[in-house]
Parts: C-alpha cells; structure tokens; sequence
C-alpha cells in the first residue's frame, strides 16, 4: 500500500453514530476526521434511519473512501436493541453499496484484539491507544467515545489490509482435491 487510501470507520447506533476517517500514505495511517451524530433526541426510528443514512452519504461524499468498516452488532439479549442496531448499521452500510464502496465487519471483540492485543479491553483503553499510533492532540480527542469507536474499525482494517495472506488450509486431502481440481492427474 505506498498510495494514498481512505478508510471509513462506523459505529453505528440508533442513539449515536461514531465515525472515524484514515487517510493512509506510504503505509503509514493518519487520522483525517472524527465524530459523532447524535440522534438522541430524535423519537421516530425511521428519521433516525434516514440521518443515519444521510450523514454517512456525505462523509462518503466529502472524503471519497475507499473502504468503509464498520463495527458489527454483538450478540445482546434485548432483541428489539439488536433489531435498531442492525438496522442502523444496514443503513450505514447502504450508503456505502450506493457508492461502490468495498465494505468490511469487523466483531468488536476482533477490533479490540487488533488495537490492544486484548480482546476485553475498554473503550478508553482503546481511545488511549489509537491516541498514542496516530499521534492524536489531546485537544482533538472528543468525549465521547463512539468517535473512537468508529476510528477504531477504520484503524483495524489499515491493520488486517497490511497483513501477509495465508496459504489456503486444508482439513484432508479430499478437502485439498476439491479446492485444487486443476492439481489431480487421472489417467485416462
């Protein structure tokens, strides 16, 4: 990756939307913008969609990503929160499809993994530490951390984009032959 990339992080919420932009330059990651759209004092669901939606658009718009992350819904037991919340990040994700945007899920367990090296962290703990490999001002930190949460995504794709491939694994040799059938020879 020696070119420029963008990459697009949401968290999205139906109460507030994170978002965090990195603009990626000779493999080194540098934070563009970040913030947050509140949507809590909105009472219908569906004009909370539509903000969603248009804000996303315009982020899109206004940076031109070239990839977006986006955290996905963790598995809760209030099932109507999961419900809003799959929603919300089905909308995010449209705005992206709307623009030919490759888009990536990342669990939030996989993004604290990435950025911490443990899976349990907290949000501050990841705040401190995107602060500290992007060299963020304490000034441009905001309070609340659904900003770095949205950062975060974005941080942990720039990480798994920069990783080696894999060479394809193989449960047995009928496994091999069925993801290889230029390789077997038959004699006929």
């Amino acid at each position: 990756m020696e070119f420029e990339k963008i990459i697009l992080g949401i968290d999205p919420g139906t109460t507030v939307m994170g978002y965090g932009i990195l603009e990626v330059r000779h493999n080194s990651p540098a934070l563009l913008a970040m913030g947050v759209l509140e949507l809590h004092k909105l009472g219908d669901h569906y004009l909370k969609l539509q903000k969603i939606f248009s804000r996303a658009l315009s982020l899109i718009d206004e940076y031109h990503p070239d990839f977006m992350a986006i955290e996905a819904p963790f598995f809760g037991k209030n099932v109507q929160s999961m419900l809003k919340l799959g929603r919300a990040q089905g909308v995010a994700m449209s705005a992206a499809l709307f623009r030919d945007i490759p888009i990536t899920e990342y669990a939030p367990l996989k993004i604290k993994m990435a950025i911490t090296g443990n899976g349990q962290a907290s949000k501050m703990q990841v705040a401190d530490m995107l602060k500290r490999f992007l060299h963020i001002p304490e000034e441009q930190m905001l309070p609340q951390l659904d900003a770095t949460d949205g950062l975060a995504a974005a941080y942990c794709h720039f990480l798994q984009m920069n990783r080696p491939t894999m060479q394809k694994s193989y449960n047995s040799w009928k496994d091999f032959i069925n993801k290889n059938p230029q390789k077997l020879i038959t004699n006929n």
